[in-house]
């Protein structure tokens, strides 16, 4: 069985397995119309568009997001990129067991990420800071663990959340060297907590989608009040419960990416350039991974259109 990232055009027959992310009904133009799928498959190396011409009920019925496929295909290249024509479809599943083999991993163990996540908790020495970010921390531990960062473009994948938080700590610890000035414990809380809401605003690892509270509230207030209930619940009060929930307000920079209050103390603009600056590296990373040495890719949405060079020197 062949891994999405080896796929390439000019392959017929492929046979693999995958799971399918996205799924999409059209029906062709002409005056003899039928029905064809458009579908992302995807495993943990990648993923690849596909059409699925004259599709039948049985397919319409039975494919949905989240299915576990195996299938065959033809790779053909479709617009300047590698396209999958498909021939077969068949041994659909949607065990949870098994649709978690096919997702994309963060490159460090979970385990290992939250034992580190819990270390930068330790260090918060202000006891109400501390006893708030300790008692969420702990309260979504779990989820914390597995779920993405985003259902697309950064650190969208399985424990992409957890990976996110702990680059942020650890890009915290390099300024804070420069910048002695900023409060240490305010800027670990801010960033532990920071999107702690994506537990609640996500469905899950699984092709991840929002909730009704993430549609209706979004992570950012959804934490804010997350924050406020613990201090309520923890009969904690004073400047500091105000100060994190305005670094969480306040972490997109602006009001039209989010934040209904812009950042007014260093910490929280110091968190809004370390969230932007790990969130942006890292779609330069997945946009590089689909390049050659030397090649430029399409314009990519989220980094203002614009195209990427993987430079030569890079190998």
């Amino acid at each position: 069985m062949i891994k999405i990232k080896d796929m390439k055009c000019g392959d017929d027959n492929v046979e693999f397995t995958a799971m399918i992310s996205h799924i999409t009904l059209g029906k062709t133009n002409g005056a003899h119309k039928s029905n064809y799928l458009s579908i992302v498959f995807q495993d943990e190396t990648g993923t690849i568009d596909a059409k699925l011409w004259n599709a039948s009920q049985e397919h319409i019925e039975s494919l949905k997001a989240g299915a576990v496929v195996r299938a065959k295909g033809d790779i053909i290249k479709y617009s300047d990129n590698r396209q999958m024509k498909i021939i077969s479809i068949d041994d659909v599943s949607y065990q949870h067991s098994l649709q978690l083999q096919f997702l994309e991993k963060a490159p460090m163990d979970d385990e290992m990420m939250m034992n580190e996540l819990k270390k930068y908790v330790q260090r918060i020495s202000n006891p109400k800071l501390y006893v708030i970010t300790k008692h969420l921390i702990e309260q979504n531990f779990e989820r914390m663990k597995i779920y993405p960062a985003a259902s697309k473009n950064h650190h969208a994948f399985t424990s992409g959340l957890a990976y996110h938080t702990l680059s942020m700590l650890k890009v915290a610890d390099a300024l804070m060297s420069v910048y002695s000035e900023l409060n240490a414990d305010l800027l670990y809380a801010g960033i532990l907590l920071h999107d702690i809401g994506k537990t609640v605003e996500l469905s899950g690892p699984v092709v991840p989608s929002y909730t009704f509270e993430g549609q209706m509230l979004g992570h950012i207030s959804i934490a804010q009040s997350m924050v406020y209930a613990a201090a309520q619940e923890l009969n904690i009060e004073g400047e500091e419960v105000t100060l994190l929930q305005h670094m969480i307000l306040s972490h997109h920079g602006k009001n039209e990416f989010g934040s209904p209050v812009l950042p007014q103390i260093r910490e929280a603009e110091m968190l809004h350039m370390i969230d932007n600056m790990d969130a942006r590296m890292n779609m330069f990373d997945k946009t590089l991974e689909t390049l050659e040495a030397g090649e430029t890719s399409k314009r990519v949405f989220s980094l203002e259109n614009r195209m990427i060079y993987k430079p030569k020197m890079y190998e």
